[in-house]
């Protein structure tokens, strides 16, 4: 019989540590966790994912960012997903005026942190948002800023890039037929639950998952119970 194959697109700055857990618990599963490279733009990242992935069919789940690159992946190769996760992310454009102008000046403003300073400097500030307040400066704290450490800033630079420029993928939502769960921290300040129910109902038919006591990095934070919610949706 065929082994099931899942690719786990991690999020803004993320490596195959965002899914350590996950990976674990699916492991009846051929687990396929991409790395974005250098590219700048999330169309770019989900072409590279599509001719990367060694099956045809696959099941699909995107944390944050990667969360939007599955959304471009449902554009581009709809047929070959079998099912679809979107955890802690969103699918709205920059806003317009000086919502968007702010989002621009804050991303870039960590961005100059970075290269002055290094990663980890500008990790330290930025993730303190990231997690529920109970998890700043603790293992789980530490290990995401090793994990920022990971990166550069020319990743972070496009990275920020491809956000800045991401289109309205609010429309897709109406057009998925496959089994799909929306998963979200209820803590997230970042991608707050309230869009996710937004989604939810965008999207008929779909599951919606609240993750307790846990921020934005829901994956890490609250691994067991993440872990539980996908072996559910891998069983639909």
């Amino acid at each position: 019989m065929r082994r099931a194959c899942v690719v786990l697109l991690p999020g803004l700055l993320c490596d195959e540590a965002v899914w350590r857990h996950q990976r674990l618990a699916l492991a009846s599963a051929d687990c396929f966790i991409p790395s974005f490279g250098d590219a700048s733009d999330l169309g770019g990242m989900a072409r590279g994912v599509l001719a990367s992935v060694p099956a045809q069919r696959f099941s699909l789940a995107g944390h944050s960012m990667g969360g939007r690159v599955a959304l471009e992946i449902m554009k581009l190769a709809p047929e070959r997903v079998e099912r679809l996760a979107l955890l802690d992310t969103g699918v709205d454009p920059i806003a317009a005026g000086e919502a968007g102008a702010q989002e621009r000046d804050k991303r870039m403003a960590l961005l100059r942190i970075a290269r002055e300073h290094g990663m980890r400097s500008m990790g330290a500030q930025w993730a303190r948002g990231m997690v529920h307040e109970d998890r700043i400066d603790t293992p789980v704290f530490a290990e995401i800023l090793d994990m920022i450490e990971r990166r550069t800033p020319d990743i972070f630079a496009a990275q920020i890039h491809a956000l800045l420029n991401r289109p309205d993928a609010a429309p897709v939502l109406g057009t998925l037929r496959c089994p799909t769960m929306f998963l979200c921290g209820r803590q997230d300040a970042w991608s707050p639950l309230a869009r996710h129910e937004r989604m939810h109902e965008m999207c008929p038919g779909s599951q919606l998952v609240a993750i307790e006591h846990s921020g934005h990095m829901s994956t890490m934070e609250q691994p067991e119970a993440v872990s539980r919610a996908l072996l559910e949706w891998m069983s639909r």
